[in-house]
């Protein structure tokens, strides 16, 4: 549609997750009209996060060392492993302040039409950590969707042998949300996952 240069660009962006083809026009055009010294600043970190930025040697996530800083932090407690599929999970839970303990980032999750098997993502790994008996819980915090649930399920699986207690993460209402629009599997999860009030 249009020549060269922009037309690159907009098809690069256009194969960013999330960015379809009207984004990616908007954005190649912010582009063109935003300063040089911008978009250097844009390129300099584009290509920078690609040289620096690697898996964490420990648990998956992102790092700039060998380890990240979590797994660095001598204040987080070894005995828990919280197992997420991928490093903005880590993210969205730090963000809580409720969890202090280590992760585990799976790198996805079992999904067949994709493709992805246990053995595409960092199963492997996880078993390896808890072969010391250094662990005393795992806490399973897949996704609440299809993909997710599969993968909680091999996992539970997998670690029942071993005498390690498995939780999963509970699921259900959001705050602020109304009955009428949950859905049956979220309305159902909320019924499962009831708890005792005490007056």
């Amino acid at each position: 549609m249009y020549d060269g240069a922009v037309q690159d660009l907009i098809d690069e962006l256009g194969r960013l997750p999330g960015v379809g083809p009207k984004s990616a026009q908007r954005i190649a055009f912010h582009v063109l009209s935003a300063d040089a010294a911008d978009v250097e600043r844009l390129a300099h970190a584009l290509t920078e996060v690609k040289a620096k930025v690697r898996f964490c040697e420990v648990c998956g996530n992102i790092a700039e060392d060998s380890t990240c800083r979590i797994c660095q932090d001598q204040r987080r407690n070894p005995t828990v492993i919280c197992v997420v599929e991928e490093p903005k999970d880590v993210v969205a839970i730090e963000r809580t302040r409720e969890f202090r303990g280590r992760y585990h980032v799976l790198g996805g999750a079992i999904n067949p039409i994709d493709g992805v098997g246990p053995d595409d993502l960092r199963i492997r790994e996880l078993m390896t950590r808890l072969a010391d008996g250094t662990v005393t819980e795992v806490i399973l915090a897949t996704d609440p969707n299809i993909e997710g649930e599969a993968t909680a399920t091999y996992l539970a699986r997998m670690l029942r042998g071993m005498g390690i207690p498995v939780s999963r993460l509970a699921s259900g209402l959001p705050v602020g949300g109304d009955l009428e629009y949950a859905d049956e599997v979220t309305l159902g999860r909320a019924f499962e996952g009831r708890r005792r009030l005490e007056a």
